[in-house]
């Protein structure tokens, strides 16, 4: 899921949770802003936790990608100078070009 959906769902969520929060409150306003305010802390730091949950999740990726190209190049490289050492080997090594 794209990242900036969800952090508008979680903004979105907690625009109307606070608004509902106001309208329906049964604590006076500076007990009802104290708890919109804490709440809406929590939600900043579930929204960062899960960020860099995220973020270590792809870091992980990347390096399971990057260390299989770096074994695939390296199994290409021997597979080519096997390739180029058996046409060496062959008997008219000047009608082959091997470049």
């Amino acid at each position: 899921m794209n990242l900036g959906k969800i952090f508008l769902g979680i903004m979105a969520s907690v625009a109307v949770g606070a608004t509902l929060g106001v309208l329906f409150a049964p604590d006076k306003g500076s007990s009802t802003r104290h708890k919109i305010s804490k709440k809406g802390n929590d939600y900043v730091n579930e929204l960062g936790e899960k960020f860099n949950g995220m973020v270590e999740s792809v870091s992980n990726k990347y390096g399971k990608i990057k260390d299989e190209v770096v074994h695939m190049a390296k199994n290409g490289e021997a597979k080519v100078d096997a390739a180029q050492a058996k046409l060496a080997s062959l008997p008219n090594r000047e009608t082959l070009p091997l470049n």
